[in-house]
């Protein structure tokens, strides 16, 4: 059970942060992914980081700096970038940006939770189709890019 309200708690908070920041899904997808790559480049030294500030160094904490190093590019454009002007559209796109940060998060809450329970098993479906979550949100995601409609320029000159 803490395995399904743990994983809740952060679709919520994921969900909620893109629907109100307004924001295209391409642009944070891909952010993402970028934050993912960090993440496998940056996560010892941040490790280290964290060990030199005093925060004690184990699973969880490990855990939780890689999931911040993966959200972190993602969270920057939450303040920058174009917006949907539909509800329908910022619903969509806040549940992709919600599904693929999860299958980014999903490898460090592994690490974190306690894998027992009847939510054992969805969390081992999510692992199992996770490359192929990733793989269709970024697809999603390079769309959504190219459907973003560039910014007018006007042509007085000044």
């Amino acid at each position: 059970m803490k395995i399904i309200l743990t994983c809740a708690l952060i679709a919520v908070l994921l969900f909620v942060s893109a629907f109100m920041a307004r924001r295209r899904f391409g642009l944070l997808g891909l952010a993402l992914a970028a934050g993912s790559l960090l993440s496998g480049i940056w996560a010892f030294d941040a490790g280290l980081i964290v060990s030199a500030l005093g925060i004690p160094s184990g699973v969880i904490s490990e855990a939780v700096v890689i999931m911040v190093i993966i959200l972190l590019p993602a969270g920057v454009l939450l303040f920058h970038g174009y917006t949907y002007k539909t509800l329908i559209g910022r619903v969509v796109g806040a549940g992709l940006f919600t599904l693929l940060a999860f299958a980014f998060l999903i490898e460090p809450l592994g690490h974190a939770l306690d894998l027992s329970g009847s939510g054992a098993n969805i969390f081992q479906w999510l692992v199992n189709n996770k490359t192929v979550i990733i793989s269709s949100g970024l697809i999603l995601a390079v769309v959504d890019l190219f459907l973003t409609k560039p910014v007018q320029q006007s042509n007085k000159k000044t």
